[in-house]
Parts: structure tokens; C-alpha cells; sequence
């Protein structure tokens, strides 16, 4: 079960919804009921149907590690016998830390590693297996080592309930792509936490936004990828590799801030606050900025869990420009077990090199520049992932930079690209920021001028000043209720279309 599909939207959230606040009216004598113990349970057992409609042969997975880091969690708190000591916290945490990434490696990485195995032996001493990869799997195992190593380094108490713990685990709108939340941020929204009308309000407000992106700007732009990628290498000339490396920027970019925005407000709407993952990151002026307002949440666990006990920028140039490397490959890895992913990470990772060896201060100098050129590396690091293979991506990318070289193709750009897909494209650009960022610049100068004419004698009081963006407006309401008609109709009208993250 997806976000964008016909029975999460009209079936399984809205009963969800409903039942969300029937088991939060207050009790009797109008008490709440206790620390949204009903709400927990309700939501714990709504998340493990969602994850089992999708995949229910690995629910049991979930279960287990569920399971495991709750036990290894209350074992690391036991302050009876030798667990008391550092040494035992430690080797519990080593524990912890192997039993998580052991699922993770088997699931996901165990062909790569195999494959690669066999190829440098020359023989096949490892068998490839058929492995489906587990829904979310990248996502709950990176919570469960933040759970873990906070724990460790006490910056949070172990929790007690594991209902509690199942919930951090499967919360349904961050199950399968995140937000990665730590535990410290979650946990104590689990018992604490209180919904209202407008934050309700606000949660469905980001949903629509979210559910537009993917499925009136992200599905659009999709489709002509998979024609052009469709094509046979011979009729890929130089404007198609473009208009697919340009398309496909755009699409992974709506698809996952999409899906990201309807985790936020799903969150919202049953009283949670969950992380932003994204910043309009194609206003980035360098890849060092781009990687700070891409996947935040990703770069923000790598950062804390990896990075900074390499020792971040503390013991050297030389030694902080391993780190990044080591931090960017396993970024790739993450993303998914080919070379093609790892090649992409130590790609990003170069160019994050370059900038602090003096490229960076260059760019400053420029004001157009530094973002065409941020834009630019991204989107050719992007033909790696969506090529999924090293000889395809570089095939594309000759046909990019030497498309004097590739001019033929039995097709025509009219066959691919219509005027919708135009529009469309031209939308996803103006709405990467552009928009955001002028309306934001024009607003703060209307407050200006109000607020000046609010001081002059028989102007307008500074503190009844008029509202001057359209948040939360009837305008705003209006363009929801279009934005949510337009997405309903073109779900019915299209294929079914997962997220490109649920891959990774």
C-alpha cells in the first residue's frame, strides 16, 4: 500500500482517521485517557497492516528486529551486575549494531557482495540467492542503531514499553521511506503529545501538496524517462539523453519530497511532528550546500553515526577528506547495492573535495554560476542512479557531453514530449523554490511597507496589519480542494506508479 493509491486514500486513512479520534476523546469525568495509550495501539496495529499489505512475508522480519533492539535496549539500561559496567554496555551495543546490520546485509547486500566475491576469485564460491529486499528495511534498521547508540551514550532512557517501541519502529507514514527520526525526537511524542484542529488542518494541507507533487508532476516527468530509457541505445541521441537526465532531476526530486511532505502531514494529522527531509535543495550554490538540503535526514544520521566519530574536520585536512569519502560510499551503498550507487557516492564526494580545496571561494565569487554549476553535477550524478547500470549511464553521459557525436534516432521529440509534459516541466522548475523563494521576498516587503504606514498618524495600527501571504487562506483552501480533484483523477486515469525510494 502506497500513499498515492485509491485504497490508502479512500479507505484505509480515512478509517484510520476516524478511529484516531474516536480513542482520543476524553474519558469519563472528561479525562484524557492516559498518555495516548488507545491512539498507540490503534496506530501500532494500523502500521502493521500497511506494512503487511505491501509485503506480508517479511512482517515477521520487523517483528523480530522490533523484538531484538527492545530486549538489547533494556539489557544496555540494566544497571544490575556486570551490565552495569562500560565494558558490558559496550559489547551489548557491538551486539546491537551486528544484529542490525546482519538484516540489512543478508537482505540487501548479500548478491552484491557475492557477486563481487566470485568475480575477484575468478569462481563462484558463493551462490546468488533470490532475495526480495524488505519493505523499509534501510529505514527501520538506521532508526534502530540511532535507538541504540544514544542509548549507549545515555542521551536517552532505554524504553520500557514495547508498544511503544513497535510504534517508533512501523509508524506507517515513515515506515518504507522515512523520515529516519531519531528516537530522541519521537519517544517522548509517543505519550506526550497532543492534537488540535489546526494542526490537523495543517497535516492534510501538506498531504495534498505532497500527493500533487507525485502524482501531477513526478508521474508526468516519470513517464517520458521510462520512454526515452525504454529506447534502444542506438536511437538515444544528445536532446534525448538531456531531456531524460532533465526530467528525471525533476521527478526523483517531486517524487520523494512528495512522498516526504505526505509523511509530514500524516504525522500532523494524528499529532506528530516528524523531521523535514528536504529544503528546495536545486537552489543549492555547491554540492557541499545541495547534500545539506537533500535527504536531511539521511546526511543528518551519516553525519552524527558516521562522520563525526571518523573524527569530522578535527584531525586534519587529510584525514576529513577520507571521511567524506568514506561517509559518501556508504551513502551510495545505502542506496543501493550495485557499483553504480557507490561510484555515484564517491562522485558527490570529489566534487565536496574539490570545493574545500578552493573551488568553493571561486563559486562565491559568482552569483548565476555557482547554481548552474550545483545543478549541473547533480543531474549528471543522477543518470548513474536512474541508468542503474555503469556501462548504460556512461553511454547516456557521451550522448550528453558529445551530442554531435549521437544525432540520429528513430524517433521524434513531439513523440515523446507533448505540450503537457512541457507544461509540466516548466511548473516543476518554477516550483523547485523559484516561487516559494519570491513570494516569501515579495510578502516581507508588503509587511514593510504596512508596518511603515502603520506608524503614520491615521495609518493602520502595526499589530492589526492585514496578512500578507495566502497560508491557510479560503484562496489557499480553494487551490487544495482543485489540487486534491486534479490528483484523484489522474490516479484513476493512470497506472499504478510506487515511489522511487521505496527501491532503497
Amino acid at each position: 500500500m502506497v500513499f498515492s493509491s485509491m485504497i490508502f486514500i479512500w479507505a484505509f486513512l480515512p478509517v484510520v482517521f476516524i478511529l484516531d479520534k474516536i480513542a482520543g476523546l476524553p474519558g469519563r469525568k472528561g479525562r484524557l485517557l492516559r498518555k495516548n495509550v488507545p491512539q498507540n495501539i490503534l496506530l501500532l496495529l494500523a502500521s502493521l497492516l500497511f506494512y503487511a499489505w505491501g509485503q506480508p512475508d517479511y512482517l515477521w522480519l520487523l517483528l523480530v528486529s522490533i523484538l531484538a533492539n527492545y530486549l538489547l535496549g533494556f539489557l544496555m539500561a540494566s544497571r544490575r551486575g556486570a551490565l552495569s559496567a562500560k565494558t558490558g554496555r559496550l559489547i551489548l551495543l557491538i551486539a546491537g549494531i551486528a544484529v542490525n546490520l546482519g538484516i540489512l546485509g543478508y537482505y540487501k547486500y548479500f548478491n552484491f557482495f557475492a557477486n563481487t566475491l566470485n568475480r575477484v576469485l575468478g569462481r563462484q564460491l558463493l551462490e546468488m540467492r533470490q532475495i526480495a529486499l524488505p519493505l523499509g528495511v534501510s529505514f527501520f534498521t538506521f532508526q534502530a542503531l540511532t535507538y541504540l547508540v544514544d542509548l549507549y551514550k545515555e542521551k536517552i532512557p532505554a524504553e520500557k514499553n514495547i508498544l511503544n517501541m513497535a510504534l517508533y519502529f512501523s509508524f506507517f507514514p515513515k515506515i518504507t521511506q522515512g523520515p529516519i527520526e531519531k528516537y530522541r525526537d519521537f519517544g517522548p511524542q509517543l505519550a506526550g503529545r497532543r492534537q488540535n484542529l489546526q494542526k490537523t488542518g495543517e497535516g492534510i494541507r501538506r498531504f495534498i501538496y505532497g500527493l500533487a507533487k507525485k502524482v501531477l508532476i513526478a508521474d508526468v516527468l516519470g513517464a517520458c524517462v521510462d520512454a526515452i530509457y525504454g529506447f534502444e541505445i542506438g536511437n538515444v541521441n544528445g536532446r534525448f539523453a538531456w531531456i531524460a537526465a532533465l526530467f528525471y532531476s525533476l521527478q526523483l526530486y517531486y517524487d520523494f519530497s512528495g512522498y516526504s511532505d505526505m509523511a509530514v502531514g500524516l504525522g500532523k494529522m494524528f499529532g506528530f511532528n516528524l523531521s523535514e527531509n528536504f529544503d528546495y535543495p536545486y537552489l543549492a550554490s555547491s554540492i557541499t550546500e545541495f547534500w545539506r538540503r537533500w535527504h536531511m535526514t539521511l546526511m543528518s544520521w551519516f553525519r552524527e553515526y558516521l562522520y563525526f566519530p571518523l573524527g569530522g574536520s578535527r584531525k586534519g585536512k587529510v584525514r576529513t577528506y577520507i571521511n567524506i569519502f568514506i561517509v559518501f560510499m556508504a551513502s551510495g551503498l545505502w542506496h543501493g547495492a550495485s557499483w553504480d550507487f557507490i561510484c555515484w557516492g564517491l562522485y558527490h564526494a570529489v566534487f565536496q573535495v574539490l570545493e574545500r580545496l578552493g573551488l568553493g571561494k571561486l563559486l562565491e565569487k559568482t552569483k548565476v554560476l555557482k547554481h548552474i554549476y550545483a545543478c549541473l553535477v547533480v543531474c549528471v550524478g543522477w543518470v548513474f542512479f536512474r541508468a542503474g547500470d555503469m556501462t548504460l549511464a556512461l553511454q547516456y553521459l557521451k550522448r550528453m557531453f558529445l551530442p554531435w557525436m549521437y544525432t540520429a534516432s528513430g524517433y521524434a521529440v513531439q513523440e515523446i514530449v507533448d505540450h503537457r509534459t512541457i507544461l509540466v516541466f516548466v511548473c516543476a522548475i518554477l516550483g523547485c523554490g523559484i516561487v516559494q523563494n519570491t513570494w516569501k521576498l515579495v510578502s516581507r516587503k508588503q509587511a514593510s511597507r504596512k508596518q511603515v504606514s502603520g506608524n503614520k498618524p491615521g495609518g493602520r495600527a502595526s499589530g492589526e496589519s492585514a496578512p500578507v501571504l495566502l497560508q491557510y487562506s479560503a484562496v489557499e483552501l480553494i487551490f487544495c480542494m482543485v489540487l486534491l480533484a486534479l490528483s484523484i483523477m489522474a490516479m484513476v486515469s493512470s497506472t499504478y506508479s510506487a515511489f522511487l525510494y521505496m527501491n532503497f
